[in-house]
């Protein structure tokens, strides 16, 4: 990691506060461990999955991308909360010509109560959608790509079996069964009489980094990784097929496979407690799920800031910041999101502490120059941190498919508005992976848009 010196006017608190930071800067050796372990996992996962392994390496045997045939009309559901959206894609050579989308909210009802129910009301809002299109006015089949973001196990592309409900949902007699299967027959159920000869089948489920595979690669050739970096973080990458060995219902005849590593999970099982702080421990204390996501807390967008508050209030009780100050907002859980912390990032970039100094006085109302620099500091530091530990998994993909030109398209409110993540993510991509010519960009609706394009790749591959 390259963190520039802190220079403040007292050279001693400038040492002080550096040596307070120190375990985060992950030095070439502890840095090359972590990847060294992210490829042990990966190989694991490959093989067994959870099993022995903090990587699920989910197959979701999607096989393939646009390929410029893609034909007729599609659909999509994005559910992932309490919003949720249907979505129309038409399509003529590969190409979208017609977008249509209409919101729909899922009542508390609907969330808590019997699975069949929720199923049904899905479908009552997916025909909806199709009666206000008049998409039922002539006899035809509409294929619709499902994205269900909520922890599932594939058995194949048409098969998602829910793991456990998460967010806001909690229904009854869902846990361990095919949402897929549950979703088709709400379809043939209530299908209402002036949409008779309309016929809607769910033909892939996925989750919404698959959907930023396809989509990114959609929008720009030679993309082969998904990213999702936001509120949580995720990956998804071409694998080829005669690597994979957990193929249930028979292995297809195709040469890769996209693999779904669920990687904000890597360290569960303990295995990157080398570079676990006293500040991500605390993080992970106070979090809903202890014990889990271990990886995305040392840098996702949920946590980022709360981590720079951490180690804000260590410094504070040092007397290293804010020195004999009242600092009680500080306290307070969450009270300097990410947002906060990309600001003062862009702040430092910029060679300024204005926009620091003004962030900073909602915690304290004396903020002196060189605690603005501090916190500046603090915020560099764990955004470097971030980046490093963003890009390793990015290089082992890129290393693994043997690509020089892949690009990595990305979604999520952090990677959109941190100022240097992007540039720093690539930096350490290229320390490890040095062949890479590719580049990360911003893709948008991989949840929508995504499951529209991979219901088109099922029809036009039979799947």
């Amino acid at each position: 990691m390259e963190v520039p010196t802190l220079k403040l006017t007292d050279n001693i608190l400038s040492q002080r506060v550096s040596t307070f930071l120190s375990d985060f800067i992950l030095d070439d050796q502890r840095s090359d461990r972590v990847l060294e372990v992210f490829e042990t996992e990966l190989e694991t996962g490959m093989k067994n999955g959870l099993e022995g392994s903090s990587l699920q390496m989910e197959n979701t045997y999607v096989p393939d991308l646009i390929n410029g045939t893609e034909e007729g009309q599609f659909l999509a559901l994005d559910l992932g909360g309490t919003n949720f959206r249907v979505i129309l894609l038409e399509m003529k050579a590969g190409k979208i010509v017609r977008e249509e989308v209409q919101y729909y909210q899922v009542p508390e009802e609907k969330r808590l109560g019997p699975g069949e129910d929720l199923f049904d009301f899905l479908a009552v809002c997916i025909y909806d959608f199709t009666d206000k299109l008049a998409l039922g006015d002539s006899c035809q089949s509409l294929p619709l790509g499902f994205t269900f973001s909520f922890p599932m196990t594939q058995t194949a592309l048409n098969q998602g079996v829910l793991v456990s409900w998460t967010k806001s949902f909690n229904c009854p007699g869902v846990v361990g069964k095919d949402v897929v299967g549950l979703l088709n027959h709400s379809l043939a159920k209530v299908k209402p009489d002036n949409q008779k000869n309309l016929t809607i089948e769910v033909v892939a489920i996925l989750n919404d980094t698959t959907g930023t595979l396809v989509k990114g690669a959609y929008d720009r050739p030679n993309t082969c990784i998904g990213l999702i970096l936001g509120t949580g973080c995720n990956g998804a990458y071409f694998e080829r097929s005669e690597n994979v060995l957990r193929w249930h219902g028979g292995k297809y005849d195709c040469k890769n496979v996209i693999i779904d590593p669920e990687f904000g999970a890597f360290g569960d099982n303990g295995c990157l407690d080398f570079i676990k702080t006293q500040f991500d421990k605390a993080i992970d204390v106070s979090s809903l799920l202890p014990q889990s996501f271990t990886y995305e807390k040392y840098f996702a967008g949920k946590y980022i800031g709360e981590l720079a508050r951490i180690v804000m209030v260590g410094m504070n009780k040092e007397r290293l910041l804010f020195p004999c100050q009242d600092v009680e907002g500080l306290l307070i859980k969450d009270a300097f999101p990410s947002t906060m912390l990309t600001e003062v990032v862009e702040d430092n970039l910029n060679q300024s502490t204005e926009r620091t100094i003004n962030v900073l006085k909602k915690f304290s109302a004396n903020c002196s120059p060189d605690d603005a620099l501090i916190v500046q500091h603090i915020c560099v530091v764990i955004s470097e941190r971030a980046a490093l530990l963003v890009g390793i998994p990015m290089a082992v993909f890129l290393r693994r498919m043997r690509t020089q030109e892949g690009h990595i398209a990305v979604t999520g409110s952090l990677y959109k508005c941190h100022p240097t993540l992007k540039a720093r993510m690539e930096y350490f991509i290229r320390k490890y992976y040095p062949e890479w010519k590719g580049e990360s960009f911003l893709s948008d609706d991989g949840s929508g848009k995504g499951a529209g394009l991979i219901a088109a790749i099922a029809r036009r591959l039979g799947i």
